[in-house]
């Protein structure tokens, strides 16, 4: 089940996908809504059957301002993606990761485990640091119920995130000398999801080419 907000982009993930023989199917959904997100997992369940594998990946990155340049409607914004449609998502997702002792991925950031990785960009690293405490306490108190809850911490990855700064920039901050791709991430992400990794939970893996040490 593939999930966001831009229409287009999906569509051509959901052929791409179907093109290889694959079975996807995309959904509109602003996960900051709760109702949607609610929609969306009843919808999943009837589509698919069951919930094996949640993957909180949606993320909102605002440009680094001082904090008191930060608008406040900008500080929620990025809350309401990267942390309420996070809860929203395992909230409505949970009960039937339980009937599959299935597995929930967030994707967090660098940025909430170290205060230097991104500057200013307050809402975002607050955010971030959130969503890997929400994973300690999931992976904790869940794992005797067959759920395991991990969360990946990309550093620099080539994607519109980066408002198209230049990469050349933070290659020299990265011990393997090159930003991430978001195949790197999405490895990481395969890994801890599968079945190679069922005795890992609460962990807090970065993905970010040794840029953390």
């Amino acid at each position: 089940m593939l999930v966001g907000r831009n229409r287009d982009n999906g569509r051509s993930v959901e052929n791409a996908i179907a093109a290889t023989g694959g079975t996807a199917q995309f959904v509109a959904c602003d996960i900051a809504r709760e109702n949607s997100v609610r929609d969306l997992m009843a919808a999943s369940v009837e589509r698919f059957g069951k919930i094996d594998i949640l993957f909180n990946n949606a993320g909102f990155f605002p440009p680094s301002v001082e904090v008191e340049r930060l608008e406040t409607e900008i500080w929620r914004d990025t809350f309401a993606t990267n942390l309420d449609g996070l809860f929203f998502a395992v909230k409505y997702a949970k009960p039937y990761l339980l009937e599959t002792r299935g597995v929930i991925l967030n994707n967090a950031s660098v940025a909430g485990m170290h205060s230097y990785a991104v500057g200013r960009a307050y809402a975002y690293s607050a955010s971030k640091a959130a969503v890997i405490q929400f994973t300690r306490m999931m992976a904790k108190n869940y794992g005797s119920e067959g759920v395991r809850v991990n969360c990946i911490c990309p550093g620099i990855v080539d994607t519109p995130m980066l408002h198209g700064r230049e990469l050349k920039m933070y290659e020299e901050r990265i011990p393997l000398g090159r930003v991430a791709t978001p195949e790197d991430v999405a490895q990481a992400a395969l890994f801890l999801v599968s079945g190679e990794a069922a005795y890992l939970t609460g962990v807090v893996l970065p993905v970010d080419g040794g840029a953390s040490l």
